[in-house]
C-alpha cells in the first residue's frame, strides 16, 4: 500500500471547493466510487489549512500502487476522470496531465505505534 500525501495551493474560493466535495458525495457518489476503485485507492481525504503564505489543500491518499495507477490516471480521458482533473486544476493551478500525483512531497519523518502495528499484522 502506498500513502500518497500533496499539499496543493488553493487558488479558488471556499465556495468552488465545496461545489466540487458536494458533487463527490452526493448525486455522482456513485461514479466517485468507480472512479477511485478503478486506481485502487482504498482511502482518501482532504484538509484546508491555512498558512501565512496562503491556503493549501492537503490531500492524503491510501492505494494499492501509485507507480501503476498514476500514469493510467494521467492518460484518462473517459467523462468523470477528466471532469475531476479538470477541477483539480480550477482549484490548485495544478495539472494533475502533468502530475498525477500532485506537487512532489518527500517524506522527513514518520512515527507508528509498534504495539498498533502488531495488532493490525494478526487481524
Amino acid at each position: 500500500m502506498a500513502f500518497v500525501v500533496r499539499a496543493y495551493p488553493l487558488i479558488r474560493p471556499d465556495a468552488d471547493l465545496q461545489k466540487f466535495v458536494s458533487v463527490l458525495s452526493g448525486a455522482n457518489r456513485a461514479n466517485t466510487d468507480l472512479f477511485y476503485k478503478e486506481y485502487g485507492v482504498t482511502h482518501e481525504s482532504a484538509y484546508v489549512q491555512e498558512t501565512p503564505h496562503g491556503r493549501l489543500l492537503i490531500v492524503v491518499t491510501i492505494l494499492k500502487d501509485d507507480l501503476e495507477a498514476a500514469p493510467r490516471y494521467q492518460a484518462a480521458d473517459q467523462k468523470f476522470h477528466a471532469w475531476f482533473k479538470e477541477q483539480v486544476f480550477f482549484l490548485t493551478g495544478v495539472d494533475p496531465n502533468v502530475t498525477p500525483l500532485g506537487p512532489t512531497t518527500t517524506e522527513v519523518f514518520s512515527w507508528a505505534d509498534a504495539s498498533d502495528q502488531e495488532t493490525r499484522a494478526v487481524s
